[in-house]
């Protein structure tokens, strides 16, 4: 098994969209009116607007309602990224190194999710995370 996609619903789609490009650099690709994705090396991340929720099951899922995960993407230099990103995004928290051998920051997307950009910078981290 492979994870392929992580979906956000949105109810602005287009300001979404706007801040996952800023924040990974990859333009995404709109499938619908109602429906884009960024596909990244690891994974792509699927946005579809609140009216794709009722393609499914209608109640399923609701914009803003996330609070327990948090989107991490592995970055080259987290601090480079807080840098370019820092004005540009709601930040969560600076950069800071934690236990398990990552530097970490965080901002909010416009709708309330967490999105973490971590760089590995023990050798143990480092080696976790290279085969990926």
């Amino acid at each position: 098994m492979k994870l392929a996609s992580i979906r956000l619903v949105a109810s602005d789609i287009r300001g979404m969209v706007a801040f996952y490009e800023l924040v990974t650099s990859y333009r995404a690709d709109w499938l619908a009116p109602v429906f884009a994705e960024i596909v990244t090396p690891g994974a792509a991340l699927a946005i579809g607007s609140v009216e794709t929720v009722a393609l499914f099951k209608a109640g399923s899922a609701e914009p803003r309602a996330n609070k327990t995960a948090i989107l991490e993407f592995m970055v080259a230099d987290v601090d480079a990224e807080f840098a370019r990103l820092k004005d540009q995004v709601e930040v969560v928290h600076e950069p800071k190194d934690l236990p398990w051998g990552n530097r970490t920051v965080q901002f909010a997307d416009p709708e309330g999710t967490r999105v973490a950009l971590y760089t590995p910078i023990t050798e143990a981290a480092r080696r976790r995370f290279s085969g990926r």
